[in-house]
């Protein structure tokens, strides 16, 4: 056997990701077999069988790495120093400069081709 499938938190994973699966499986099924009933009744069902099927989903080993690896991403957005508003209304303002001016290149080129085509042509 190999050493993944011996450690104690990924025993039963197979099992617990066939439950998610058919949890989803039902969730799908019964908002199509339930159609008349109302839309708030079958929207809670889900809901409640999304949520069912994530607490067991995030008791898997792969469910574990995944909220570690979120708890590492919210620490690093914590660190980011975000730009001030008079940071991001500059940059925004040259941004659309930029395009602007691009924009205007780009139509000059374009009427200075058109023009000599209209040349050759006629």
């Amino acid at each position: 056997m190999n050493a993944k499938t011996d450690a104690p938190e990924a025993r039963f994973d197979g099992l617990k990701w066939g439950l998610v699966f058919a949890l989803v499986a039902v969730a799908v099924a019964g908002n199509g077999y339930f159609s008349d009933e109302s839309l708030l009744y079958r929207v809670l069902g889900v809901v409640v069988v999304a949520v069912i099927a994530a607490t067991i989903a995030l008791r898997t080993a792969k469910g574990q790495k995944f909220l570690s690896m979120a708890r590492d991403a919210r620490a690093e957005i914590r660190k980011v120093i975000w730009p001030t508003r008079q940071e991001t209304t500059q940059t925004t303002l040259i941004v659309l400069a930029a395009v602007f001016f691009m924009a205007l290149l780009l139509w000059i080129i374009d009427s200075l081709l058109s023009w000599l085509l209209e040349g050759f042509i006629a």
